[in-house]
């Protein structure tokens, strides 16, 4: 049997997903493709491009500069909207942001589960619903809209889709140590351990250092004026260490949609 039968027999045995229209998708992105291709491009995982012997290509390019015109727009926004906060608590407001948590929240909110094309064994394993495979898909789509519509298209429909966690980031970002106290409850009914390490400086200019353990585990350490700012930044380092740990993805405690059932915690690509 040629090569070709034999794709077009591995297509066919391949479980179809619904196929989405430019109705239905320009409601969700407010933007309808002048190239639907690159929108079957952004929903094809490469599971299903792979039992197709990679006849069909799949959206990791895509995935690729998604990505990238993700943290941009994410960043400047940031960078617009708070002149006030440092490199720092930005860089931590934006990787929970961009965390594949945050996006695959944001993917099963727009229905993108029910159009992914996988491949069979991803089909059976409901792949659909993985926290990676949504995450990467909204970010392929992301791409596909760059590339169809510039970065102007793109960046609204990334801050029309991040805003609900924008406004939570933004409200709570100004208590980190009530924020992290919260998260280690739920986690296990126990609070953060906070310590001063050292006190230096002349009355008028006194610098405390800080450090945030728990479960005996050092999550970050921050400097201030005071004890309670010092405490604060602590909190703030403990805070982006987490949301950046692989397998703990702490925005299910707290800031986000609780995951799907049967899902646990899983690294981000």
């Amino acid at each position: 049997m040629s090569d070709t039968g034999n794709t077009s027999l591995q297509f066919e045995a391949i479980p179809e997903c619904r196929s989405p229209s430019p109705d239905l998708l320009q409601e969700l992105t407010g933007h309808r493709f002048q190239d639907p291709s690159l929108l079957a491009l952004a929903l094809t995982h490469e599971s299903y491009s792979n039992e197709l012997n990679n006849a069909v290509e799949s959206n990791e390019r895509l995935e690729f500069l998604g990505d990238a015109v993700l943290g941009l727009v994410v960043c400047s926004y940031l960078y617009d909207r708070h002149p006030d906060l440092s490199e720092g608590r930005l860089a931590q407001i934006k990787a929970h942001l961009v965390s594949a948590s945050c996006l695959a929240g944001q993917a099963r909110k727009l229905g993108l589960s029910e159009y992914i094309r996988l491949g069979r064994g991803e089909t059976l394993a409901h792949g659909e619903g993985r926290r990676n495979i949504l995450a990467d898909t909204l970010e392929a789509l992301i791409g596909a809209l760059y590339l169809d519509g510039g970065l102007a298209v793109a960046g609204r429909f990334v801050l029309s889709m991040l805003q609900e966690p924008m406004d939570r980031m933004e409200g709570s970002q100004k208590d980190f140590k009530s924020l992290l106290q919260e998260c280690t409850q739920r986690l296990c009914k126990l609070l953060p351990d906070y310590e001063v390490l050292s006190e230096e400086g002349p009355p008028h200019e006194r610098v405390f250092v800080v450090q945030v353990s728990f479960l005996g585990e050092t999550l970050g350490r921050g400097q201030g004026p005071t004890k309670r700012e010092a405490s604060q930044n602590a909190a703030c380092e403990a805070m982006g260490m987490l949301w950046s740990r692989a397998g703990f993805d702490l925005d299910q405690v707290v800031l986000l949609e609780e995951p799907a059932a049967g899902e646990g915690p899983e690294s981000s690509s």
